[in-house]
C-alpha cells in the first residue's frame, strides 16, 4: 500500500500533466484532424502554450515507466491522437538506469532456487537491453545451449499498480464530469492498458505465448519464434533460445541489393494474417525493433509479452471488412464496422455511412501504390470516433499490426506491393477458413442448438396458438424513447413552476401597491416596484427561452 505522502505525489504529477496539455493539440486534435490523416497539427512556435510530440515524449519519461508503457499503448489509439503525437509516441523508450549485476544474480538465483553459477555455464554481467520492465542477459546453459534471459526490475510490480489506482481515480473522475473524457471512453482505454500491462509483468504468461506462436506457425520455415526453457523461466525471469541476427531497422542498402527479401516478406504477411484470420492469436507489437533477421535468412517475432486475441466474430467481422475495401464498396465497410462497434440511438448511422462511403471512394480514386489498407482504417476510425462510435479495440489492433508491418516492408523490399499481399493472403485465408468451419467438430454447437429448438418447438406453438384463441396475444413494441419524453416534462414542469412564480409576483406586486411606505420608485411603492420588474424580467426571460427552443426545434425537422 502507497503512503499517503506517495499517493499525493501520485495525484499532483498527474494533475500537473494534464494542466499542461489541456489546450494543446494533443487533445484537440484528434476532432480536428478526423477526417485528414495526413493533416499536421504542429503550430511551429506559433503559441507560447504549444507542446510538440517531442515534448510529451519527455514529460512521459520523466513521469515513469508506467506513463512510458501508456504512451506506447495510445501509440496504437489514432482515434484519439493526431498522426505526428502517433509517430513520436511509436519511438517512446524508457531512458532507465541498468539493473546492477549483484541485483540481478540475487533474483536469478531466488527464482531458479540455485546459484547462477550452478544453473549457467556463463552469464554476461552486461545486458544486452534494458527497458521499463526488465533487461536481458546473453547466457549459456550448462549443455552448451545458448540463451537471453530477461529479469523483471524488482519493485516495477507494485509502481506499475500504484501509478495504475491513481489513473484509475482520476479517469473515473473525468468520465462523471466531462464530455470529452465520456466521448472517448478513458476509463475503458485505461481497464484495457491495465490488463495489457499487468500481462506484461507475467513473463509464465509470456512464456506460454512463445509456445502457442511457434506452434501456430510451425508450417512457415522462414519465420523463427524462440521458445523458452523449461526450469528456467518463472513469473520474474523469462530465459528463452537465444536469437542470433540483427534488427530490421539495421539491414543495409547494400544487403537488400545483394538478397532478395520479397520472398521473406511473403511469408511474413501470410503468417500475420494466418494470426489474425485463422488462429485469433497474434503478436501484437510486432513494431522493427522486436523483428530480426537471424544469420539463417529467417525472420525472428521478438517480444511476446502483448498478444491480440481475437474472437470468432471478430475474426469474420475482419474478414468481410478487408474484403469490402479491396472491392471499393463503401456500403458493405461502413456496414462491418458497425457491426463490430457500440453505439447509441442519438448516433446519426446515416452521415457516418455516407462518410466512410465517401472515404472509400476516395481511396479508389488512388493508384495502387498508394493505397493502404491501415491508413484508411486509421481514417474510419476518427469518423467513427466523431461520430460518437466504439469501435472495436481488436480494429484498433490490427490497424496498427498493418502499419508496423508497412515499416518492416519498406525496410526489408521498399518496391514491395503490400496492399496487393494483404489481398491475395485474405482470399487465401477465406479459403481455409471455410474448409476450417466445415470439420464435423464446428457443427456440434448447431446441432444441439437444432435439439433444443425441436425439443422446445411444440410448446411453444401450442402457447401462442392458445393465446391466440383465448385473444390473450400480445406485441410490446419498444417504440417510445423514455429519456426524451421524461426530459420534455421535466422542460413542461419547469416552465409551469416559473410561470406560478411570475404570477405570484405580479399579485404581490398589485398588493403591495395599496399600502402606504416612505420608499418609493417613481412616486410607486419601492418594494412593489421591486416585484414588478423582477416579475417582468422573469417574464422576458422566459418568453425569448420558449421562442428559441421552438425555432431549435423547427430547424431540427428541417435536418
Amino acid at each position: 500500500m502507497s503512503t499517503v505522502q506517495e499517493k499525493f505525489n501520485n495525484y499532483s504529477k498527474f494533475i500537473k500533466f494534464i494542466y499542461k496539455y489541456w489546450n494543446s493539440d494533443v487533445l484537440r486534435g484528434a476532432s480536428e484532424n478526423a477526417l485528414n490523416i495526413e493533416a499536421e497539427t504542429e503550430s511551429n512556435g506559433e503559441t507560447d502554450d504549444y507542446h510538440g510530440p517531442q515534448e510529451l515524449v519527455e514529460d512521459l519519461k520523466k513521469m515513469g515507466p508506467t506513463y512510458v508503457k501508456l504512451g506506447q499503448l495510445l501509440s496504437t489509439r489514432p482515434d484519439l491522437l493526431p498522426p505526428n503525437y502517433l509517430q513520436a509516441l511509436e519511438t517512446l523508450q524508457d531512458d532507465v538506469e541498468n539493473i546492477p549485476y549483484s541485483m540481478v544474480q540475487e533474483i536469478v538465483e531466488e527464482e531458479t532456487g540455485q546459484r547462477i553459477s550452478k544453473a549457467f555455464e556463463s552469464f554476461d554481467t552486461e545486458p544486452l537491453a534494458s527497458a521499463s520492465i526488465g533487461q536481458v542477459h546473453q547466457a549459456t546453459l550448462r549443455s552448451g545451449k545458448m540463451v537471453a534471459v530477461k529479469i523483471q526490475r524488482p519493485g516495477i510490480r507494485k509502481k506499475f499498480l500504484e501509478d495504475l489506482d491513481t489513473l484509475k481515480e482520476m479517469t473515473d473522475f473525468a468520465v462523471k464530469h466531462n464530455d470529452a473524457a465520456k466521448k472517448y471512453a478513458v476509463d475503458e482505454i485505461l481497464d484495457e492498458f491495465r490488463f495489457i500491462l499487468l500481462n506484461e509483468l507475467d513473463y509464465v504468461k509470456e512464456a506460454e505465448n512463445l509456445r502457442v506462436l511457434a506452434n501456430n506457425l510451425q508450417n512457415f520455415r522462414k519465420i523463427f519464434v524462440p521458445q523458452p526453457v523449461d526450469g528456467y523461466s518463472t513469473s520474474k525471469i523469462l530465459t528463452m533460445e537465444f536469437v542470433k541476427g540483427q534488427k530490421i531497422t539495421s539491414v543495409s542498402p547494400l544487403s537488400r541489393t545483394e538478397n532478395d527479401y520479397s520472398t521473406l516478406v511473403d511469408e511474413l504477411v501470410e503468417a500475420y494474417m494466418k494470426q489474425i484470420i485463422i488462429d485469433g492469436f497474434a503478436h501484437a507489437d510486432p513494431h522493427p525493433g522486436n523483428i530480426h533477421l537471424t544469420q539463417d535468412g529467417r525472420i525472428a517475432l521478438m517480444d511476446l509479452g502483448m498478444v491480440a486475441k481475437f474472437g470468432l466474430e471478430m475474426r469474420d467481422d475482419i474478414l468481410k471488412l478487408i474484403i469490402a475495401i479491396s472491392r471499393y464498396n463503401g456500403v458493405e465497410t461502413a456496414n462491418a464496422l458497425l457491426q463490430m462497434s457500440e453505439y447509441g440511438k442519438e448516433t446519426d448511422v446515416q452521415k457516418f455511412q455516407k462518410e466512410i462511403n465517401r472515404l472509400v471512394l476516395e481511396a479508389e480514386n488512388k493508384s495502387a501504390g498508394n493505397l493502404k489498407t491501415a491508413p484508411l482504417l486509421i481514417q474510419m476510425n476518427r469518423v467513427a470516433a466523431e461520430h460518437g462510435i466504439k469501435l472495436a479495440v481488436e480494429l484498433n489492433i490490427f490497424g496498427k499490426i498493418l502499419m508496423q508491418l508497412d515499416q518492416i516492408v519498406a525496410v526489408l523490399a521498399p518496391e514491395y506491393d503490400l496492399q496487393k499481399s494483404i489481398e491475395e493472403n485474405v482470399e487465401k485465408m477465406m479459403q481455409k477458413k471455410m474448409l476450417q468451419d466445415l470439420k464435423p467438430e464446428n457443427f456440434l454447437s448447431q446441432l444441439i442448438e437444432t435439439k433444443k429448438l425441436a425439443e422446445k418447438l411444440p410448446e411453444r406453438l401450442n402457447t401462442i396458438t392458445e393465446r391466440l384463441a383465448n385473444n390473450e396475444f400480445e406485441i410490446k413494441i419498444d417504440a417510445i424513447d423514455e429519456k426524451r419524453l421524461t426530459d420534455g416534462f421535466q422542460k413542461v414542469a419547469n416552465r409551469i413552476s416559473i410561470g406560478l412564480v411570475i404570477a405570484a409576483l405580479i399579485i404581490g406586486a398589485a398588493l403591495l401597491m395599496r399600502v402606504p411606505t416612505t420608499f418609493v420608485i417613481l412616486g410607486y411603492p419601492g418594494l412593489a416596484m421591486i416585484f414588478f420588474s423582477a416579475a417582468a424580467l422573469f417574464g422576458i426571460w422566459l418568453v425569448l427561452k420558449m421562442i428559441l427552443n421552438d425555432e431549435e426545434l423547427k430547424s431540427n425537422k428541417r435536418r
